[in-house]
């Protein structure tokens, strides 16, 4: 995305620009894209700045003042982008769509979860609300966990030692909810009555549930279908200093 960003301040907006090159438009050419917007839904009809002040839920008296002292009034039309679902970048900036969905596209949308941890050697918490969004490089992604397909991971920790060597207590590993298919090799989270284990995980013929640690010291844990749910699979990690 672009290096614009919104200060709040009381119910005043600041956009500040660090970018340069993206020249930010002023209070008529907004309007004017704004028009063009309204048109499109009033089938090519003429299109006043009343219909735009009353789109924007401000008196015309009030817009017409703005529109002569050039403010622009941010927290109305970035309502107005949220639910027509246009994007601020183009209207503020005339930045192009397929540029902003490029640059997004260069990142994968890790969601960190700080203070769970999925136990390698006893039950752990389960997913909550609490965490927070980490943007990374896709280079940097790719060399950790590879290419799944799948730009949004979750993060956790690791807490306990069965799964040593493969997976250091304290590690961080990289979860892709869309891959729950035990049948494929590999390590995966699971939520069981007793919390969450991460482990590898096997299907026995008579349906019940193995979870097996890569430390030979821990047993496997055997579970009957009905009590693990499959959060997802380990697709990468980074182990901790």
């Amino acid at each position: 995305m672009s290096n614009c960003h919104i200060f709040y301040k009381k119910d005043d907006i600041i956009i500040l620009d660090k970018q340069k090159g993206y020249i930010m438009l002023n209070m008529t050419e907004v309007i004017d894209k704004l028009k063009d917007i309204i048109r499109e839904s009033k089938l090519g009809s003429k299109v006043f700045d009343k219909d735009v002040a009353k789109a924007l839920g401000i008196e015309p008296t009030t817009f017409a003042t703005m529109k002569r002292r050039g403010s622009i009034p941010y927290p109305e039309i970035l309502e107005f982008c949220a639910i027509k679902k246009i994007s601020a970048n183009w209207l503020f900036f005339d930045q192009a769509i397929d540029m902003l969905k490029e640059q997004t596209e260069r990142f994968f949308q890790v969601r960190y979860f700080a203070d769970i941890r999925a136990s390698a050697g006893g039950g752990a918490e389960v997913f909550d609300e609490n965490y927070e969004i980490i943007s990374v490089d896709e280079k940097i992604m790719n060399n950790i966990v590879g290419f799944s397909g799948n730009t949004e991971l979750e993060a956790i920790h690791v807490d306990g030692e069965s799964m040593e060597p493969t997976l250091q207590d304290g590690s961080i590993v990289f979860v892709d909810r869309t891959q729950t298919d035990i049948k494929k090799d590999g390590i995966f989270i699971a939520s069981t009555t007793a919390g969450l284990f991460i482990k590898r995980i096997r299907q026995r013929a008579d349906g019940m549930i193995e979870l097996i640690s890569d430390n030979k010291a821990y047993s496997p844990e055997i579970l009957s279908a009905d009590e693990v749910t499959i959060v997802g699979k380990v697709v990468g990690n980074i182990e901790s200093l």
